[in-house]
Parts: C-alpha cells; sequence; structure tokens
C-alpha cells in the first residue's frame, strides 16, 4: 500500500467516523426540534458547505479552458443536472426524514446497523435493472435477515415504532443510491450533490411548517447537532468521501465506509451512555458480517459503478 492509498484510506475511515456520530447528533436534535426541522435546516447547511467546493471546480475548470475554444456544455450543466438533482432530493428527504422519525424510540447503535441495511437492499434492487447478485450476497441477506430478526423483534415477537420507521429509511436509502448511480454517470456528482440538498430541505421545510411550526429560539438551542449534522456529516462527510475513493479500489473504500454502523454504536454508548442487550448485540454481529459479505467481488460479475451517498 503506497501513501496515497494510505491517506485515502484514512480520509474515509474519518467519514466513517463523521458518519457514525452523526447518530448522536440526530438523537440529541430530537430534545430541541422535531423530524422535520431538524432534517431541513441540515440539508440548508449541508447545501451552503458545497457551494465552496462547486466555486473552486469552476475556478478550476475556467482555468483548464482555452479562451478560443467554443464552450460545449460541461458535464454537469443543464436540465438533466437539475433532474437528477430533484429526485436525489426527493429520495434522500423521505429516507431522512423516516430516519430522524425512527431514532426517536430506538437507540443510536441499532438505527446506525439497520440503516446499513440498504447495502443489503441495493444489489437486490439491481436485480429488477437485470443486474446479476453474486452467491455471497444471498448469503448475506439470510445473515442481515437473522441480524434484523435479533435487532428488532423483541421477545413478545413484536418490532419495536423505531426499528421499523429506519427499516422503511433504509429501503428508501437504496432507492436513493439506484438514483444516484444513473445520474452520476451522466452530470457531475457534487453539483447534483448540492441540489439534492436544497430540494432535500424545501421538501421537508413544508413539513416542518405543516406540522412542527418551530421557533427560531428552539433551532437555534439545537445549533451543536444541527451544525454537526449538516455542515460535518452532510457537507465535510461527503467531501472527504469523493477525496478519499479517488484512486481507491471501490470494495475496499465501502468496506471501511461501512465501519460508520459501528461507529454508531460506540459513540451511543460513549456518549448517550445508551446500551445494547445481548440478543442486540448479536444481531450488530450477524448484520456486519452481512455488509462486510455483501461488499465483497464476485469473481463472475464486473464490480458495479454503484456508490454510496450520505444524507
Amino acid at each position: 500500500m503506497n501513501i496515497q492509498q494510505i491517506r485515502s484510506s484514512l480520509l474515509l475511515l474519518l467519514t466513517a467516523v463523521i458518519w457514525g456520530v452523526a447518530f448522536v447528533a440526530q438523537s440529541v436534535g430530537m430534545d430541541y426540534v422535531g423530524p422535520f426541522t431538524f432534517t431541513c435546516v441540515r440539508s440548508v447547511i449541508g447545501g451552503l458547505a458545497l457551494i465552496p467546493c462547486i466555486a473552486f471546480l469552476n475556478k478550476k475548470e475556467a482555468g483548464q479552458s482555452s479562451p478560443k475554444a467554443s464552450a460545449p456544455q460541461k458535464p454537469g450543466q443543464g436540465r438533466e443536472l437539475f433532474l437528477g438533482g430533484l429526485c436525489c432530493g426527493l429520495a434522500l428527504g423521505f429516507a431522512s426524514c423516516f430516519q430522524q422519525f425512527g431514532i426517536q424510540y430506538t437507540t443510536v447503535g441499532k438505527a446506525g446497523f439497520i440503516t446499513a441495511f440498504y447495502i443489503i437492499i441495493v444489489p437486490i434492487l439491481g436485480l429488477f435493472f437485470r443486474r446479476k447478485c453474486g452467491l455471497q450476497v444471498w448469503i448475506g441477506v439470510i445473515l442481515a435477515l437473522a441480524g434484523l430478526y435479533f435487532l428488532c423483534i423483541n421477545e413478545t415477537l413484536r418490532v419495536g415504532k423505531g426499528d421499523l420507521l429506519v427499516f422503511i429509511c433504509a429501503l428508501l436509502f437504496a432507492v436513493h443510491i439506484l438514483v444516484i448511480d444513473h445520474f452520476t454517470q451522466r452530470v457531475d456528482g457534487i453539483r447534483m450533490s448540492c441540489i439534492q440538498f436544497f430540494v432535500c430541505g424545501l421538501l421537508c421545510a413544508v413539513g416542518m411548517v405543516l406540522f412542527e411550526r418551530p421557533q427560531l429560539s428552539q433551532i437555534l438551542a439545537a445549533w451543536k447537532p444541527v451544525l454537526y449534522a449538516g455542515f460535518l456529516s452532510s457537507g465535510v462527510g461527503y467531501t472527504l468521501q469523493i477525496v478519499g475513493q479517488k484512486g481507491m479500489n471501490p470494495t475496499v473504500a465501502s468496506l471501511i465506509l461501512s465501519l460508520e454502523s459501528v461507529v454508531s454504536v460506540l459513540a451511543g454508548i460513549l456518549l448517550l451512555d445508551q446500551t445494547l442487550s445481548r440478543r442486540e448485540i448479536i444481531g450488530c454481529v450477524l448484520m456486519f458480517a452481512a455488509i462486510i459479505l455483501a461488499q465483497l467481488p464476485d469473481k463472475n460479475i464486473p464490480v458495479g459503478r454503484i456508490k454510496k451517498q450520505k444524507e
């Protein structure tokens, strides 16, 4: 492993830590504002955080282009960019809201592992687009279902309200990733991400006005978790992911990023004094094994272009 790969691995590890701790910020934020308000404000902050990155890209592209050359439309411009940002923003908005509602009724550690179930769902949904799944994915599905059973179903065979909401969130994040995979092949990822954050914020603003109507004092009281989730988790986290994945094997990158589920458990224990029962720990171990297994490349199937993008 050369210096560049070590640097990229450390950046991706930092990204996983930021995203894992973000579950704590999301949980704490509920002490001050409602789910729609929290998601709205963090999304707007995430969009604003990417504007300097876009300005830098514009300046860099302007410096590389020849002043005499005609101006063909650049990747990342035009109607398809805004269509991609709109579709991704809607998917992200619904997924984030279900996650935010679910975190109110479950621990951050369980929420982190259940959310990570999207890694299993994505290749299954890919079957509808004629993308084959390897044997290890189906074994991962079995392990993940067993893990979900231990995590979510209690002794009375009932599923917790929060666990169910976060599971729906995982389904929606899988759809979000497939939408991203479709559009990132045609447009610039950072520009589209910026648009999706603002679309997500606008969508949640409707729910915020209709159902929560927060006071400015409540939003200001939640500035720490909101700023962490918006600036660090959304803005900085996504940028670090893009930089870290450059030149890295996508499978290795995904494995490092999947550590966010482990970090969410540790963060819940260290920062919120939350604990997991023995049954839930078994569920976490099974889920993590399924996540790792699902990301191992199949020799008979080319590595796909689906890459993870965080809320």
